[in-house]
């Protein structure tokens, strides 16, 4: 069973400066924004981001804000581009930055969920991504070794959860179930919490096993009231 506590107490009890920690979503979509407020209060840093990309278009929000706030030593990720901030920060060496491109990124996380040595793809031969990395030919075409990308904490965004931990997602999870599989520490970021049975079993999309903490986050209509904000800036 998993524990129910408030974010910024679940924030405090298991992340630590150094942290690897897994953001699950996509451009703001699933992102558990509360989850990473309260990183930012908590000023926890030298932390190794793994996540697809490190903001939403135009910086300063989401993940954006660990980068802003000066919290991130490393970040493994498919796209930095969407954030000025880190930009800066990665041509000043201030921050590490490893690509992975996100097919490539999403199958690590899966193999580190699944126990596997690694998984074997045609994407990144030739080009900057293949540094450091071992490549082997089959049937006369060359791979590249992707290894297992696991994490102390995985920090994922549901619409529900029951008191099992059973998880059900408002539109798509992105990769937040594999990280939930893939990390030691799974702390999940819901709008509701319902009783268990509530959730058909058919409906539930990653299961309690997998999630540590549940934590009540913003509402549907904070998140609905960040994101208009969040684009009414970009017209």
């Amino acid at each position: 069973m998993p524990e129910f506590l408030e974010m910024e107490e679940a924030i405090k009890k298991y992340v630590k400066d150094g942290s690897d920690i897994m953001i699950g979503g996509f451009l703001g979509s699933n992102v558990p924004l509360m989850a990473i407020d309260k990183l930012v209060k908590l000023s926890i840093k030298d932390l190794t981001l793994i996540c697809s990309t490190n903001s939403f278009p135009g910086g300063g929000f989401d993940v954006g804000l660990l980068f802003d706030h000066g919290l991130v030593k490393k970040f493994i990720g498919s796209h930095i581009g969407t954030n000025p901030t880190a930009v800066k920060q990665y041509i000043e060496n201030k921050v590490e930055v490893e690509y992975c491109p996100i097919g490539s990124l999403v199958e690590r996380i899966r193999c580190a969920a699944a126990g596997l040595g690694g998984v074997l793809t045609p994407t990144g031969v030739g080009t900057l991504v293949e540094k450091g990395k071992k490549k082997i030919k089959v049937d006369k075409r060359e791979y590249l070794l992707e290894t297992p990308l696991k994490a102390d904490i995985a920090l994922i965004k549901a619409q529900k959860a029951d008191k099992m931990g059973n998880l059900v997602y408002k539109g798509t999870p992105n990769a937040s179930t594999l990280m939930a599989a893939a990390a030691d520490i799974t702390i999940v970021e819901v709008e509701e919490i319902v009783e268990n049975g509530e959730i058909k079993p058919e409906l539930v999309q990653t299961p309690g096993i997998f999630n540590n903490v549940i934590c009540k986050g913003y509402s549907c209509q904070q998140y609905k009231d960040k994101m208009l904000k969040v684009w009414s800036r970009l017209r």
